[in-house]
């Protein structure tokens, strides 16, 4: 209750716990990450930078219950929110690696004070009336707004603008008519569940989720079915505010345990059908639903729910539940689906180990006949979906379906169209066309309608097997300007091999014809007008090095898988042309294979490069590496 108003109605707890849960999903789990993206701090860097908010979260939940520095609860829960909101304005700034590690290690910090000073006091800011329903209402809020489509699909600079804004409405809320005082306990059925069983319980759900959470955003086709469009959005934010409410609801009259398995259940299944991208839409049901059904119980426990005789032990509870649950268990969810790209079943039947068995062996022990009927639907119903699952792959596909489906699953026709556009420079540079009919006979067709990057329709008579590979793996380590992420996780299984097949089955149209039309093919009067011999040699380095440098990575990594060898033209080794041609034929035979590659080979063609660079890459090679047969 506040101080001279005994009729508190608790909106300052549901602004806190909105303004705080807001914050945390919109910036620092999805806008601060994509703000680092375009600041070019990726990969390890990333790693490192997340990593750093992770040990402040982790230090501060553990260390702000036993740290008296504040002796106000309202003065502390200001301190987070100005510190959170300062340093999501940060990230406006131009940061480099150093300065981004210490926004990071700030946001962590302004997060475990603000979750863990929150908890521990949020009996005085909810006040005695329906506190649940009050902490149901405001993560419901918080899920609202992240879904809102104009901020969901906002720059990172907005949604960080908006991050702030939150944490202003936080402070505002702590300003309110006098300061919190300690609120009457409160009994609420099922507390009888071990702290010990939470806290292994709500680390579970929090991998389950974030696991989930990664695997949806780095695959276009499952976030397309899930968070693409207004609709989506709308429909998620619906979804997490019905649950959060009903989730209150549940724990106020079925107890903790009740919404804990609810919650597993629906998490469980999500993951479950993640595995197949066509059952998409049925997860994007279940997993806002589980979701919000454990992140009331995540507030709630610590705070209203968990026996503690003081603040400092409710405090204490909280550091370890935000700590351990909160980011280590993000952190391996996260983990495991940079690693895996999927939630392996064994582990959704671990995590049920964790949740449900110990609720079934009490159910049966005690005769409660609705904890066993639950306990006993739920186990049912994980069942049938493995039962599914197994039917759906008895249905035994070709190697190429299979990588056709992954080609689908993994969203590459976002960048990659299948469509060479007849009359067109498409002709010459991607391969033949294909007919109406033959593109009416996909199921679906995959023409696609972009071209973030080059067209595929023919690629299997363009690229090797070992080129592919070697670019799923690095994507800019054979093609310097490549903007593609990594899928090296993909061959951890049978998905990448099934996908090379696809790709190198794609070459249906006239190749004879088309490769006449290669050798026919000379450099433009204006290509040679301006050749420049010394940025043919920087090219070089760029585009030809990583296979004809005796260092080149490529050449490196790969040596065993070549077909042959490339040459390596740095240690001064020649290839053979006509001793006949003359200095323009010889010039001309090296820009085809620069720009077609060699058929039956291994060597790419950089159809991509503008004729004035493949004028210059090949005026240099042949002013330096290549020398007719008789002059050797």
């Amino acid at each position: 209750m506040l101080r001279g108003d005994a009729r508190n109605s608790g909106w300052q707890g549901v602004v806190l716990v909105a303004a705080t849960y807001a914050y945390f999903l919109i910036f620092a789990q999805f806008a601060f990450v994509h703000r680092l993206a375009s600041l070019g701090l990726v990969d390890a860097y990333l790693k490192a930078v997340m990593a750093a908010m992770a040990i402040g979260g982790i230090m501060v939940s553990l260390i702000a219950p036993r740290v008296k520095m504040w002796a106000s609860p309202a003065a502390r829960l200001r301190t987070g929110m100005i510190g959170s909101g300062a340093a999501a304005l940060a990230t406006l700034l131009p940061l480099g690696l150093a300065s981004s590690l210490f926004v990071s290690f700030l946001i962590g910090v302004g997060l475990g004070l603000l979750t863990v000073t929150l908890a521990t006091d949020l009996r005085a800011w909810t006040g005695a009336r329906n506190p649940l329903f009050k902490v149901g209402l405001g993560t419901g809020i918080g899920y609202l707004i992240c879904n809102f489509p104009p901020l969901f699909t906002a720059a990172p600079t907005i949604q960080a603008v908006a991050a702030a804004g939150l944490c202003v409405a936080g402070v505002i809320a702590t300003m309110g008519r006098g300061q919190p005082m300690p609120a009457p306990a409160m009994a609420f059925p099922n507390t009888e569940i071990s702290f010990v069983r939470a806290l292994a319980c709500f680390t579970a759900l929090v991998w389950l989720d974030s696991a989930a959470f990664f695997i949806i955003q780095s695959s276009p086709a499952l976030k397309a079915g899930t968070w693409a469009g207004s609709v989506h959005l709308w429909t998620n934010g619906l979804l997490h505010f019905s649950a959060a409410v009903g989730s209150a609801r549940f724990l106020r009259r079925r107890g903790v345990s009740f919404v804990l398995i609810g919650a597993f259940t629906m998490l469980g299944v999500a993951c479950l059908l993640l595995l197949d991208p066509s059952r998409i839409v049925l997860a994007s049901v279940f997993y806002p639903v589980g979701v919000s059904l454990y992140s009331v119980a995540l507030v709630a426990y610590p705070s209203l729910i968990a026996p503690a005789s003081s603040a400092a032990e409710r405090g204490r509870k909280a550091g370890w539940i935000y700590a351990v649950a909160g980011w280590c268990g993000s952190a391996l969810g996260i983990g495991m689906g940079q690693n895996m790209g999927h939630v392996p079943p064994v582990f959704v039947g671990g995590a049920a180990c964790v949740i449900v068995i110990p609720m079934l062996v009490k159910a049966v022990l005690s005769r409660r006949r609705e904890a066993l009927a639950t306990a006993l639907v739920l186990v049912a119903a994980l069942g049938a979906d493995r039962i599914v699952v197994a039917g759906h792959g008895a249905n035994e596909r070709s190697q190429i379906e299979r990588g056709r489906q992954v080609y689908i699953s993994e969203g590459c026709i976002s960048c990659h169209s299948q469509y060479v556009r007849p009359n067109s420079p498409d002709e010459l540079m991607w391969g033949p066309v294909e007919s109406v009919e033959e593109i009416q006979r996909q199921n679906p067709p995959l023409i696609g309608n972009r071209r973030q990057g080059p067209d595929l329709a023919e690629v299997g008579s363009r690229r090797s097997a070992l080129w592919l590979m070697a670019h799923f793996y690095n994507p800019a380590e054979v093609s310097s300007r490549s903007i593609m992420p990594s899928f090296a996780f993909l061959f951890r299984d049978e998905r990448g091999d099934d996908l090379l097949a696809y790709l190198e089955s794609l070459k249906g149209g006239d190749t004879a014809a088309h490769l006449k039309a290669e050798q026919a093919w000379h450099l433009p009067a204006a290509a040679q007008a301006v050749v420049n011999a010394e940025q043919g040699a920087a090219l070089f380095q760029t585009y030809c090095g990583t296979c004809h440098n005796g260092d080149g990575r490529t050449r490196s990594v790969w040596r065993a898988s070549f077909k042959r060898l490339p040459t390596n033209f740095a240690g001064g080794r020649l290839f053979d042309l006509p001793s006949s041609d003359s200095g323009e034929q010889r010039m001309n035979r090296i820009a085809q294979i620069t720009k077609f590659g060699i058929a039956g080979t291994d060597m790419p063609g950089h159809e991509y490069l503008p004729d004035e660079e493949i004028a210059s890459i090949s005026l240099w090679l042949s002013q330096n590496i290549a020398q007719p047969v008789g002059n050797r």
